[in-house]
């Protein structure tokens, strides 16, 4: 029998950019939308054209997209107003963008309180609002904001907005959980009776994590017949976050009663990319990876000594419920020196580093990956640091140059205009392999570490043209150690680009000196560079 097909819609660029301490740059906004499209998501929000320069800088030139459906947000016509004559819903109109969503009351007490107009208003500017989406040609859809209290407050109310939306046209109607406070069962019954007024095929679900039911009421929805989900990668969002699509997804694809009835654009394969996309995102958002979080996280396949590990040695069935590999996580059984093996290959083959399972070398390789990441290191988001380390184990990465010192001052005065400036001046010695002398530079820069970075890259020898647009983007600095105040020892994540390609990389650094976990990160960088423009060298390391 054939399976229904479920869409995926994506809402972190947006719903999630109200995440408390969540502040998405353009660069970021674009990084995390690549990953969304690998993974196979059918729609992507990238956030409110006109409501900041971020998000009109990101639509006014869109992301490239395989499959994905780049799509706007935005609020229908303003009360009293034309569509022709509203400039915000014109931007909307106006934006580079393949779907337009829009938000609207279906909450009565919202209408008269919020918008200060009457129900036949509202649902006649919602009818208006979606007709001339439909006009733009775009696909269109409605947020039907707090829709499940509506329906408790007045259901004829609600009913009549989500039924205007399709009948104008919406492609997709979704019921949202605003205030997250709906239980199962009573969201179940509603969206059977919401069935009667739109077409389970229009139908989507949109709901807040309030109750910690935010993922088992979008299962629920599906259920009871809504094929769109919206949702976030690792459930950001505010207060206590949307629907988490991280555990959404593997549930419909590896769970009999979904998988057996409905399918998804994400493939077996762009499953395995899921941790790995988890990971990015917290990498992006700059905050520790959850290491409970069920599938992705650290933990989710950790097993300690003892009777599990036993078991699961001989039969992991025992005690995992689903392969980890198959949402690229891996299991963690501490007594086993095999951990890990399998991730290291699938790393390597998708970095198209050839090499034999059996190579004797992989273990050195897994050992080396182990011993950082005791120390602080993480490759999920650092794939150029590890792609060095890798290749440094097989001997394909040439010794291009040694820093042979680095100093840094930071010096605070008064200028001569009587300001209070700091100073930042690095020096840097390096020695160009088969080089007999040393080369010197020195720099100024905004902060000690642009001042390393511009020191660094100022004069390479014969290497220089490689790295002339290459640029520092994004830094990033975490605490490992807790509680460690000022002596912690600290995670520099470097973002590394190249004007000339567009090609961007990420690189680790860790230590106790900030300074010197930054250093570190930004060497990485500069070799990885030369690594990739396959830049000569007058001997190899092993």
């Amino acid at each position: 029998m054939s399976r229904e097909r479920l869409y995926l819609f994506d809402t972190t660029l947006r719903d999630g950019a109200q995440t408390t301490g969540v502040d998405f740059k353009l660069a970021d906004k674009r990084r995390v939308a690549q990953v969304l499209d690998d993974l196979g998501i059918d729609y992507i929000e990238g956030g409110y054209p006109g409501a900041n320069q971020t998000d009109t800088e990101f639509f006014a030139s869109p992301p490239s997209f395989k499959t994905a459906c780049f799509t706007a947000f935005g609020m229908t016509k303003r009360a009293g107003r034309s569509v022709e004559n509203d400039p915000g819903f014109q931007g909307l109109l106006q934006s580079k963008s393949d779907a337009i969503c829009l938000v609207a009351k279906s909450w009565d007490y919202h209408v008269r309180v919020a918008l200060g107009i009457s129900n036949e208003e509202n649902i006649e500017g919602v009818r208006e609002s979606i007709t001339a989406v439909v006009a733009s040609g775009r696909e269109a859809m409605l947020d039907a904001e707090h829709f499940f209290d509506g329906y408790k407050a007045n259901k004829d109310h609600a009913l009549q907005v989500v039924q205007a939306a399709y009948d104008a046209g919406a492609r997709w109607v979704v019921l949202c959980d605003t205030n997250g406070g709906t239980l199962p069962h009573e969201l179940e019954r509603i969206v059977k009776e919401a069935l009667e007024y739109v077409p389970g095929a229009h139908l989507g679900i949109h709901t807040h994590n309030d109750t910690e039911n935010a993922v088992s009421n979008s299962l629920v929805a599906v259920r009871a017949g809504c094929r769109q989900v919206q949702g976030t990668l690792n459930g950001l969002g505010e207060r206590c976050g949307n629907a988490n699509l991280t555990s959404i997804i593997p549930t419909l694809l590896l769970k009999n009663e979904y998988a057996d009835r409905f399918e998804t654009k994400v493939t077996p394969e762009r499953l395995r990319t899921l941790t790995h996309a988890s990971r990015v995102l917290d990498e992006v958002v700059n905050q520790s990876p959850y290491r409970h979080a069920p599938y992705v996280g650290e933990s989710a396949f950790a097993t300690k000594a003892g009777i599990h590990a036993s078991a699961i040695l001989k039969d992991p069935d025992t005690y995992e419920h689903i392969s980890p590999e198959s949402v690229g996580n891996q299991r963690r059984v501490f007594v086993s020196d095999q951990g890990g093996r399998s991730n290291i290959m699938a790393e390597l083959d998708r970095l198209g580093i050839a090499v034999d399972k059996d190579d004797p070398r992989i273990p050195s390789m897994l050992d080396a990956v182990k011993r950082r990441e005791a120390q602080g290191y993480s490759y999920e988001s650092a794939d150029a640091s590890f792609e060095l380390l890798a290749r440094r184990e097989l001997g394909q990465v040439p010794q291009y140059f040694s820093v042979d010192s680095f100093r840094v001052m930071v010096e605070r005065r008064h200028n001569a205009r009587g300001q209070l400036v700091t100073i930042s001046e690095a020096t840097v010695k390096v020695f160009i392999n088969g080089d007999p002398a040393p080369l010197w530079s020195v720099s100024e820069g905004n902060g000690p570490v642009n001042a390393l970075d511009s020191a660094l890259r100022k004069d390479l020898g014969r290497y220089q043209s490689h790295i002339a647009e290459v640029e520092l983007v994004d830094y990033k600095v975490r605490i490992l150690t807790a509680g460690g105040g000022t002596e912690a020892v600290t995670r520099v994540l470097v973002e590394s680009h190249d004007r000339s390609t567009g090609e961007r990389w990420l690189t680790v650094g860790v230590s106790p000196n900030i300074i010197d976990a930054s250093f570190e990160a930004l060497v990485d960088s500069i070799n990885y560079k030369l690594m990739k423009d396959g830049a000569g060298a007058a001997s190899h390391v092993a």
